[in-house]
């Protein structure tokens, strides 16, 4: 699966120094009627449990710009629960999970259901409170080992728009 391109995210939960997060690719809408955003989370992982704790989770869509986040929420260097968030600066939204500012959007969920399947947990969320940031900035992307940068399309766009080579 590492070899398709994805969305990076980080998932976080939890209240003071008992909280943590973590970096995915699997972060997608299920249904706007309610809306609902659907994650996988590994058992095994501080993340499962204090989600399940806590009952909210927040998805930060990552720009660009953003991939120590990623880096930090992944584990790399050996961060861990609250020390994850350090050097970036966090919301607070309406489920009591933190936003991280800068991202592309913060999509705050309340848990509506947990399936336990195999090594993970599919978690069900209910949007709560939804925060865009610059929807024009690239969004932080991952395939084979790599992050990267993809260009917004809305940037594409509009650049054709303002040289008058968009299609007509």
């Amino acid at each position: 699966m590492r070899h398709l391109t994805g969305g990076i995210s980080v998932i976080t939960s939890g209240v003071d120094d008992d909280r943590t997060g973590l970096t995915v690719t699997t972060a997608h809408s299920l249904s706007v009627e309610p809306p609902i955003m659907i994650i996988g989370v590994n058992r095994k992982s501080s993340g499962y449990s204090t989600i399940r704790k806590y009952g909210n989770f927040c998805v930060n869509v990552l720009a660009g710009h953003q991939r120590q986040v990623a880096e930090r929420f992944s584990g790399a260097g050996g961060f861990k629960g609250k020390d994850r968030y350090a050097g970036s600066t966090w919301s607070i939204l309406a489920t009591g999970a933190l936003a991280l500012d800068g991202a592309i959007a913060n999509i705050d969920c309340e848990v509506d259901e947990v399936i336990d399947r195999y090594s993970h947990g599919i978690f069900l969320g209910l949007v709560r409170e939804v925060r865009f940031g610059d929807l024009l900035e690239n969004q932080l992307v991952y395939q084979r080992n790599s992050y990267g940068a993809y260009p917004a399309i809305s940037k594409q766009i509009i650049s054709a728009v303002r040289s008058g080579t968009a299609a007509r």
